[in-house]
């Protein structure tokens, strides 16, 4: 449909859905009153209504640089550190990572997370890359608790959100929030050339249109990707790295 079409040409552009949101708004009651004044068909404004407005409700996007993230790491708790490197490195949930069972949900074998059960309902296979698989090998498994992240009585953590809290205030970070962890693991991919519809997997994203809010990361970065076709067919090349 052109309006969603729309939407997904000013979400490149740096739109924020709020702004799109509006525009389509404008948009619906102008058609409303076309069809009031008989100049267009009555079914073809059913078929503008169709087009569902973006959410609003999910706007932040705050991720940290590569020195931010290791800042982050080196000033966590004995607990909390593992966590966060999870969530850096999967870009995962919190409620995902604190759920994790060793059984359940990791394979060191074949270097995986399955979630089983996600916040959208469908099962998520998520690669464990070698600092991840560093990580983990190094958390003691407790016979008392199926968990990955427990505390010293062997009971999974409810929330992080003090120890977290306070691990940001150590390394300078200020107004960022655990989930944001999530933002950084996206923007990082991005920036370094995945494209859209693999991190849209691996972040569980039922439409492509909720990941597309990190694209306007990727246009300083495209230069790379023609400059290594430049390279490839011309032997040329001419971005600065």
């Amino acid at each position: 449909m052109l309006l969603e079409q729309y939407q997904t040409e000013r979400l490149q552009k740096g739109n924020k859905p709020a702004t799109i949101n509006r525009h389509i708004a404008t948009l619906k009651h102008a058609f409303t009153k076309a069809v009031d004044w008989n100049m267009v068909e009555g079914e073809t404004l059913k078929r503008v209504r169709k087009c569902k407005l973006l959410p609003e409700n999910n706007r932040r996007l705050r991720y940290l640089s590569k020195e931010e993230c290791q800042a982050l790491i080196n000033v966590c708790s004995p607990h909390l550190k593992p966590i966060v490197i999870t969530a850096l490195n999967t870009g995962c949930r919190k409620e995902e990572i604190l759920s994790l069972e060793w059984e359940k949900h990791i394979d060191l074998k074949h270097c995986f997370i399955l979630l089983d059960i996600t916040k959208n309902g469908e099962r998520r296979e998520i690669p464990i890359n070698q600092t991840l698989r560093d990580t983990l090998q190094r958390i003691p498994r407790r016979l008392d608790s199926p968990y990955v992240f427990v505390d010293d009585a062997g009971k999974r953590f409810k929330d992080v959100k003090r120890s977290f809290k306070s691990a940001c205030r150590k390394a300078g970070i200020k107004d960022f929030r655990f989930h944001d962890l999530r933002h950084t693991f996206a923007s990082h991919l991005i920036m370094a050339g995945v494209d859209l519809t693999t991190v849209s997997r691996l972040l569980g994203h039922k439409t492509l249109t909720m990941t597309l809010r990190y694209s306007h990361l990727a246009p300083s970065h495209m230069v790379k990707a023609v400059d290594v076709l430049d390279n490839a067919i011309n032997g040329k090349s001419t971005a600065q790295f």
